[in-house]
């Protein structure tokens, strides 16, 4: 006997149709969909949307965030703060950069820069369509060591060195490895087919994940989540977490991490 066929009056949609996405929080971490973060705008940039992704607010102890600038748009003045040090990454289109004392550069997707507390910076889509840069900005620890300098790059001119035992995972070091002036790390991490984290990490550091390509299967505590492009991880200190690819490409994204100095008691 068939089940009869559920009527609903014009206009009124089956239940569960809507309010559905992705998109989790917890305690230590949060999964973020790009089509749950909503825009925001920023009073220092022109014809540029923000759409902020972690914040202290979520329980992060940095903040990061897409900004989407149109044609003509991005930064009206130099950009700093006081204490605080910025990272930007363009995940599309034609953007030029400028920091410091390097002038400025104009660069495609993967190009970004790196500045140390109180040194300018400016953002500015050269492209004739849409720029998408990914920003942070965390606090600096400061150590008995001279704050780090500028730096203006781009993501192919980083050698990709794979890990130790495990042919197909590599990363690349955006900001200079073990070099103790920097408080954070941003690392490009790549998967082929068939690779994957050898063990769950649980440690003290805290992560922002970008995803740049490709798809996977993410464990956050005790759950896994479904990763594809643009998605976005907050992970905080001590959250269990591994990485393993599904898709038939090669899976990159966009890692923050803290490192570098003690525990503060």
């Amino acid at each position: 006997m068939q089940p009869h066929a559920l009527k609903l009056p014009p206009g009124r949609l089956l239940p569960g149709a809507i309010g559905l996405n992705r998109g989790v929080v917890r305690p230590n971490y949060a999964f973020l969909p790009p089509e749950g973060v909503l825009k925001s705008r920023l009073p220092n940039y022109e014809k540029t949307a923000a759409r902020f992704l972690a914040a202290p607010v979520l329980g992060a102890r940095f903040a990061q965030f897409v900004l989407e600038i149109e044609p003509g748009g991005g930064s009206l003045f130099p950009v700093t703060e006081a204490g605080i040090q910025h990272f930007y990454y363009v995940l599309s289109g034609e953007v030029t950069l400028g920091v410091g004392d390097l002038g400025t550069k104009t660069v495609d997707a993967g190009g970004f820069l790196y500045a140390p507390p109180g040194v300018p910076l400016t953002i500015r889509n050269a492209g004739a369509g849409q720029a998408r840069v990914l920003g942070l900005r965390k606090r600096y620890e400061a150590i008995d060591l001279p704050p780090p300098g500028p730096i203006l790059s781009h993501a192919r001119d980083v050698p990709r060195t794979n890990h130790t035992g495990l042919e197909g995972r590599g990363f690349q070091h955006l900001l200079p490895f073990g070099d103790l002036a920097f408080d954070f790390e941003m690392n490009l991490m790549w998967f082929g087919p068939g690779t994957f984290f050898p063990a769950v990490e649980t440690h003290i550091m805290e992560h922002g994940l970008y995803m740049l390509q490709g798809q996977g299967l993410y464990l956050l505590g005790t759950d896994w989540h479904e990763i594809w492009q643009d998605d976005f991880i907050w992970m905080g200190a001590y959250c269990p977490q591994q990485f393993y690819p599904t898709g038939p490409d090669d899976a990159a994204y966009l890692l923050y991490k803290d490192v570098n100095r003690d525990v503060a008691l």
